[in-house]
């Protein structure tokens, strides 16, 4: 619980759910083992490649239906991730680690394409005005000076930005469309899980319905924003935190904020809220619990520092909202918070699963070439 503008290059959370079914694989954010199996490579070569021997440029290394992905794409994509990667591990790939990391970033551009180009056909693709709009949601927080550095900061242009802002819109526009809007959850869904997981609705203690907005200068936490808003060290960190405490005091929704704001993974997307603590683990940490404990619902903590367990420092910001306060006993099924969990809780299980169907669907409609992965083949099969 108490555990940039960031390149938008890397894109919304939502999107690699989709293209790669475990959230664009954590291969590609960090290099997982020492070397690269020759049956994943051969998998990779004899999945995607769709014909041999073909004339193509070197600057091309796939092709989605005949739009080419350029090399020069997936080499800043591959830098990106390799910096991430590195900056937690703190190694040099091998080459077959780099090959592997650079199979994973081609596949997914592969995968965003082939979505793009879904939505195109569909009239689907963001507008100029769209795109705007989320540009001027995410310099909201910052001076145009501030803006610019974090663009420096990131080794990303403006134009690189919209152009990642409107893939993201483009995408999430499709999904809404073809995915969420179809999925109906009923009472009889909602009444079978509950009878089936009633034991997850019996508090044994008091417990505490928290939201957090988080903000740490790690730099290589990913934040999982809207904004992709990420502090880079202490400084940043006290200065974005209270600027968020200060739109906090003018009225500003603690759950928007947190979805465009905080620097927690987990909580991010759903408003900050980290769901149901149990007074118990609360008490862990005595300086969260009695803030907490002073709480009336609907109110929120001064700004807390995150400290460290071990190390007893101080890596980051954090403030707590207090949702609710839930005395022990069973929930019944009446209550419609329970309704409410439940109902989002099957949603999202379904929209996982209709989007890897929906994914497949795409995929095999399409003619994908890839030249990278022929290369690697034929240069391990020599």
């Amino acid at each position: 619980m108490i555990a940039k503008i960031e390149d938008h290059c890397r894109r919304d959370k939502e999107v690699p759910t989709l293209l790669n079914q475990t959230e664009r694989s954590q291969n590609m954010r960090s290099l997982r083992g020492t070397s690269v199996s020759a049956s994943v490579l051969l998998l990779s070569a004899m999945v995607l490649i769709t014909g041999c021997n073909r004339g193509h440029s070197a600057d091309v290394v796939a092709t989605v239906n005949g739009h080419p992905i350029m090399r020069a794409d997936m080499e800043k994509a591959y830098q990106e991730q390799l910096g991430e990667a590195q900056q937690q591990q703190q190694q040099t790939p091998s080459p077959d680690q780099a090959d592997s990391l650079r199979l994973n970033v081609l596949q997914s551009l592969i995968n965003e394409e082939i979505v793009e180009q879904r939505a195109a056909k569909m009239n689907l693709t963001a507008t100029n005005d769209e795109v705007d709009a989320k540009l001027k949601e995410m310099k909201a927080p910052y001076t145009d000076d501030q803006f610019e550095e974090r663009l420096k900061a990131n080794h990303t242009t403006l134009d690189d930005l919209k152009h990642n802002l409107r893939r993201t819109l483009t995408i999430n526009k499709l999904l809404n469309k073809e995915i969420n809007s179809k999925i109906t959850v009923t009472d009889a869904d909602v009444a079978s899980y509950y009878n089936q997981h009633k034991a997850e609705f019996n508090f044994i203690e008091t417990e505490y319905h928290l939201a957090q907005i988080q903000v740490t200068g790690i730099p290589s936490a990913q934040p999982g924003n809207l904004q992709n808003s990420k502090a880079t060290n202490d400084a940043e960190a006290k200065k974005k935190i209270q600027v968020l405490k200060n739109q906090l005091d003018s009225g500003a929704d603690f759950g928007v904020l947190a979805m465009n704001y905080s620097e927690q993974p987990e909580t991010a997307p759903n408003g900050g809220d980290i769901g149901f603590v149990p007074e118990s683990r609360l008490r862990t940490d005595p300086a969260v619990y009695a803030a907490v404990t002073k709480l009336k619902a609907g109110e929120y903590t001064d700004i807390m520092p995150i400290v460290d367990p071990q190390s007893k420092k101080t890596v980051g910001y954090a403030i707590y909202k207090l949702l609710s306060r839930e005395p022990a006993g069973q929930r019944d099924l009446s209550d419609p918070r329970v309704q409410q969990a439940i109902r989002q809780q099957l949603q999202d299980g379904r929209s996982q699963l209709l989007k890897g169907a929906y994914f497949e669907m795409l995929r095999d409609q399409a003619k994908i070439e890839n030249f990278f992965a022929e290369q690697i083949f034929k240069n391990d099969a020599h």
